[in-house]
């Protein structure tokens, strides 16, 4: 749990709460009353409520090791923080820059956080005194029967009222009040940096993750149309042994089926092609197809390095947008405390005016209209229904609440993490099983379709070991492009790349 502590100029603060219990229960005897307000004006400018201080999480001490490993390994070394390039494929870069400045999603970020800031500027200014300028003219006409009438004729007719003057008022923060306001805006303006953050870095991943699958896609769709290649070859040579007498129309026409099998599987890559691409598009901010050009071209599916950088285990909670996003809840929801503990405490408030007010313009202006107030003002509550008490305990519920969001947010992690590490290396030994299975099916389909010429074997056992083939080839394919995406997945739950690449407003001004 976090750890609270109270400020250390108040730790009267409780006995100030009673006082102003006992002051509310003995309305009727003001010099007591009057007493105790001089008490606490007396005491020494505070804070009140419980001081933030950096909440313990679950910690690991080292991640965790695979019971097999793999050919790539993830290693305890500094995280890369443009973690893409690990790939080397330049499109993928130059798609992960655009997509860094012409996303949608992120520009709505951007802006959520320009509404932060601007909040926080609007309730950060009660620390400093409020200036304004006033001036006005009236034609005024008072009762006879009522108030006063400064003409002098008893509302018989209407004069001029001139008027202009400059007034000061400013808050004296003795309990610390507008001191947690701040604090308070301070840490949601993090909450509102690192959504920015968690979004930048979900277009990351979400970019690279549409990429590989995109060259997965295109991968699967040339070995499809290789083995339609070689199912159309075995067609021909069907029908040749057909009208040699050597072969059947039952060889014929499950040939022919077995093209038209590998057939209907285009149709659907071809869809998941133009999905794909239409999903990076998005991401860029672009119309639908709108990267068809520059993408329908097939390359390899980028591939992981032999190590991978995951950094530290202590370094997590530094990097991870959602972490650091839960701490800054959590630290706004503690300053929230010391706010509302703040309204039990007297208001003192150092206002004046000065200016100048006349019936004529003539007399504007001159040292007889001038006018002037200055001197202290003091607001305390006395009685309001337990409404404050239930703010207050509002507000400690809350940051309860907040303070095991954060060890969730803390624990998901931890977990999201291992998950990863478990997939990467699985799906690296499964790529390496899939690749032999790939091989010896190869060796099969060639041994096959030799036997079938010479006689020994029927054209179903090379049907089916070509159909075995193109199936353990797919489930490469698949699997190739799946280790790569595991390793996007484990990056995106370390919480890397976002830095050094968006670095702007890390630095909050106090």
């Amino acid at each position: 749990m976090m750890n609270v502590e109270p400020a250390g100029a108040c730790v009267n603060g409780l006995v100030l709460i009673a006082l102003r219990e006992r002051v509310c229960s003995r309305i009727g005897q003001w010099p007591q009353r009057l007493s105790s307000v001089l008490l606490v004006v007396s005491l020494s400018a505070c804070t009140v409520g419980p001081d933030f201080r950096q909440p313990e999480g679950v910690q690991i001490g080292e991640w965790a090791q695979p019971a097999r490993t793999a050919p790539s390994q993830a290693v305890a070394e500094p995280l890369s923080e443009r973690w893409w390039e690990v790939f080397h494929d330049p499109q993928l870069s130059a798609l992960t820059q655009r997509a860094m400045n012409s996303n949608l999603d992120l520009q709505r970020a951007a802006s959520r956080l320009q509404q932060s800031r601007a909040v926080r500027q609007a309730i950060t200014a009660d620390r400093y005194p409020t200036t304004a300028v006033t001036g006005g003219y009236a034609r005024k006409r008072n009762s006879g029967e009522g108030l006063n009438d400064p003409s002098g004729r008893n509302g018989d007719s209407a004069f001029n009222l001139w008027d202009a003057g400059f007034s000061a008022s400013w808050e004296l923060d003795f309990w610390g009040r507008v001191r947690r306001e701040t604090e308070a805006a301070d840490a949601n303006l993090e909450v509102a940096e690192n959504d920015r953050r968690g979004v930048l870095l979900a277009v990351l991943a979400d970019t690279a993750q549409n990429y590989i699958q995109l060259r997965g896609v295109q991968n699967t769709r040339a070995v499809t149309e290789q083995n339609l290649d070689v199912a159309r070859h075995s067609l021909k040579l069907s029908q040749l042994r057909l009208n040699d007498g050597v072969a059947t129309d039952l060889d014929v026409a499950e040939a022919a089926a077995q093209v038209a099998a590998i057939e209907s599987r285009l149709p659907a890559l071809e869809q998941r092609q133009a999905q794909l691409i239409n999903a990076i598009s998005l991401l860029m901010g672009e119309p639908p197809q709108a990267l068809s050009k520059a993408l329908s071209a097939d390359a390899p599916v980028p591939q992981s390095p032999p190590r991978v950088a995951i950094g530290l285990p202590s370094q997590l909670a530094e990097r991870r947008p959602d972490i650091r996003q839960a701490e800054a809840r959590l630290h706004a929801a503690t300053a929230n405390i010391g706010v509302a503990e703040g309204d039990f405490y007297p208001r003192i408030t150092l206002s004046g005016n000065l200016g100048s007010q006349a019936m004529q313009l003539s007399d504007f202006g001159s040292w007889g209209s001038r006018a002037f107030a200055i001197g202290p003002q003091l607001s305390l509550p006395l009685f309001d229904g337990g409404r404050l008490r239930g703010v207050l305990h509002l507000r400690e519920a809350q940051q309860q609440e907040a303070a095991i969001a954060y060890q969730q947010t803390v624990l998901r992690a931890w977990h999201e993490i291992d998950d990863q590490l478990t997939a990467y290396n699985a799906s690296q030994r499964r790529r390496d099983s899939l690749a032999e299975a790939v091989r010896q099916n190869r060796i099969a389909l060639r041994t096959a379709q030799q036997q079938y010429v010479e006689g020994v074997v029927d054209f179903v056992n090379v049907l089916t070991v070509q159909s075995a083939l193109l199936t353990t080839q797919e489930q490469w394919v698949e699997s190739s492009a799946g280790v790569s995406l595991a390793m996007v997945g484990l990056y995106r739950a370390l919480g890397g790349g976002w830095e050094s690449v968006y670095p702007e407003g890390e630095v909050v001004q106090r």
